[in-house]
């Protein structure tokens, strides 16, 4: 995946959305609905009905970029909410493109008690 810019913001658009949207439409929704503005440069990534597809839209100071990825199996994690937004780490999208469940992730080890 190609690193979001360094002090990007990263929006999840809650619900789902229509993935036949391009970037003016799914421009309008992030200025409408999410009350974001599509040219400041953070990410809004929305998510399809079956979950099974997403899409990244980014402004990189020349122009709207979009981004899509559809899973072959599996679903990508989504917060069960219909409306609004939930920002997200650059590590949780990572984890959310890889189809891992980015809200509680399990680490493989933990640090002791000192002494």
């Amino acid at each position: 995946m190609i690193a979001p810019p360094q002090g990007a913001r990263i929006w999840l658009a809650l619900g789902h959305t229509d993935m036949r949207k391009g970037f003016d439409g799914l421009a309008m929704l992030a200025q409408e609905l999410l009350e974001l503005d599509p040219f400041a440069g953070h990410l809004v990534v929305y998510r399809g009905r079956r979950g099974d597809r997403i899409k990244v839209l980014w402004y990189d100071g020349q122009g709207l970029c979009l981004f899509a990825k559809r899973l072959e199996r599996g679903r990508f994690v989504w917060p069960a909410a219909s409306q609004g937004k939930v920002m997200l780490s650059p590590a949780q999208l990572s984890m959310l493109l890889e189809g891992i469940d980015w809200r509680m992730p399990e680490r493989t080890w933990r640090p002791g008690r000192a002494g």
